[in-house]
């Protein structure tokens, strides 16, 4: 199943996807792929992504694609969420501080808040929890190449096909099982 989150991350997004993941076992999917091109958007859509991401039993591979789209702000901890997580060459993810809260307090108790959530989900999938600590905290972001090689992501890939045969035999834990992808004839049903 081809999901794609292209703009503004938004509770019309969010009912997209989380409505989409959550039907994918039930439908009969063996696997979830999920394009991004996003600035970010709201913290309580990009929660309700995440949270269908984390409880999902089918894999979810992200895929930020593609060369010049971006996995920024809330598309950060999307990613970070996803069982396997790629992107194209030309593509960029970070830069996930916490926007548009007013006062000093509440901007760090905002803060705070996201850098363990995303520190968290790094933990779970086995990436690089500085870094995306760092995402928060200082804004930090990255290409697809160095992403790589501070371990934000799994694999590097010039489009699907290239990406299918990278994740093809990974094992993921899904929200209730252990998961073999095998992508090797993968047919794709395209939903928008």
């Amino acid at each position: 199943l081809e999901l794609r989150l292209e703009g503004v991350v938004d509770p019309f997004e969010s009912s997209y996807l989380t409505d989409e993941i959550d039907g994918a076992s039930e439908e009969g999917f063996d696997a979830i792929l999920l394009t991004i091109d996003t600035p970010g958007g709201l913290d309580s859509s990009m929660r309700d992504i995440v949270q269908s991401i984390m409880t999902s039993d089918v894999p979810v591979i992200c895929f930020v694609s593609p060369p010049g789209a971006r996995a920024a702000s809330a598309g950060t901890f999307i990613l970070t969420a996803c069982h396997v997580a790629a992107m194209a060459p030309g593509t960029e993810v970070g830069a996930a501080h916490p926007v548009g809260i007013s006062g000093v307090i509440q901007q760090d108790k905002a803060t705070n808040d996201a850098a363990a959530f995303i520190r968290g989900l790094a933990e779970e999938r086995d990436r690089n929890p500085d870094w995306a600590e760092d995402a928060v905290r200082d804004s930090v972001s990255a290409s697809a190449d160095e992403a790589l090689e501070l371990n934000v992501i799994d694999y590097v890939a010039d489009d699907v096909r290239e990406l299918f045969v990278a994740v093809d035999g990974e094992v993921v834990e899904t929200a209730t099982q252990t998961v073999t992808i095998d992508t090797t004839s993968a047919r794709i049903e395209t939903r928008t």
